[in-house]
């Protein structure tokens, strides 16, 4: 991918190191490295300059990214890919139920990367597969992907500070009680399981999950749910943990009478956009499945 990014220097960033001024903006010391290797790539009013080169007020700072080189070992396949937003920095991807985030052994060819692999390789384009929120085989909804390696480092950076609003619509049998509440329990491993996991008090991380009762219909109900931190199965571990484990869930409460998958749509991200500034947000419709459940 190739990308232009220019920048407008203003009094608060006069007598600023290009490096300095980079790195301001979210750029990783990885990210400037990359660019001293690239033809070009930082230009001070449209002359080729050096990282160390000091900025004024009213300078205009061009970076020029540019990537030649697509991510190995995913091959591109013809997928459904429904696109909910797209510009030269980020996407943003309703995934459906069952399609994985990355290949992998047993699924090497019907991975969101394939789809994206496919989609760019047809318009010409190089492409490194670098997703944001990465979401379990079987959670439907939205996820974000870097089109290029500044996009991704400032989105690492949003998702280590909490910065991205992720919101996760469930269905669970019963209703939660209190309607509304945070569940602050550690997750950890189970025994020797590499997927497993379970609210563990004595060697689990810090996890905290905010949920509330959306609407309660034929002894189920839809709950949203907040993520505070962003561990492995943390929504299905949680809500077991309070009593009302996700339906369909073949991990944690093997229940299919009304769904073969985990009954979770990431429903709502809200974020900076990483370039512009801009506020960002996005929402995706409960899939069909799940409405179903609801609608008995």
């Amino acid at each position: 991918m190739e990308r232009t990014i220019t920048y407008h220097i203003d009094n608060s960033s006069d007598g600023l190191r290009i490096e300095q001024y980079l790195r301001r903006r979210g750029y990783s010391y990885q990210n400037l490295t990359q660019l001293k290797k690239m033809p070009r790539s930082i230009l001070r009013n449209g002359t080729w300059s050096y990282m160390r080169t000091p900025l004024s007020a009213g300078d205009t700072l061009t970076v020029h990214i540019q990537e030649t080189a697509s991510s190995p070992h995913i091959p591109a396949e013809e997928l459904p890919l429904d696109i909910v937003f797209e510009d030269e920095d980020i996407l943003v991807v309703n995934k459906p139920a069952g399609m994985p985030i990355h290949p992998s052994l047993n699924n090497y060819r019907n991975s969101l990367a394939n789809a994206l692999m496919y989609y760019y390789q047809e318009q010409g384009k190089p492409f490194i597969f670098r997703c944001t929120n990465r979401l379990d085989r079987d959670t439907s909804g939205l996820t974000v992907i870097a089109k290029h390696m500044v996009s991704s480092s400032i989105l690492s950076g949003m998702c280590v500070r909490h910065d991205i609003t992720r919101e996760y619509l469930a269905v669970v049998r019963g209703a939660p009680d209190p309607p509304e509440g945070t569940i602050d329990a550690p997750v950890g491993r189970t025994g020797s399981s590499l997927i497993e996991r379970k609210v563990d008090f004595e060697t689990g991380e810090h996890a905290v999950t905010h949920y509330r009762l959306v609407t309660e219909r034929n002894g189920h109900s839809l709950v949203s749910l907040v993520l505070e931190t962003g561990r492995t199965h943390q929504i299905r571990v949680h809500m077991k943990y309070i009593g009302h484990p996700l339906v369909g869930d073949y991990l944690y409460n093997p229940d299919m009478e009304y769904i073969s998958r985990q009954a979770l749509h990431s429903y709502r991200l809200a974020f900076s956009h990483p370039v512009t500034g801009k506020p960002m947000e996005f929402t995706a419709p409960l899939p069909e499945d799940m409405r179903h459940i609801l609608d008995g």
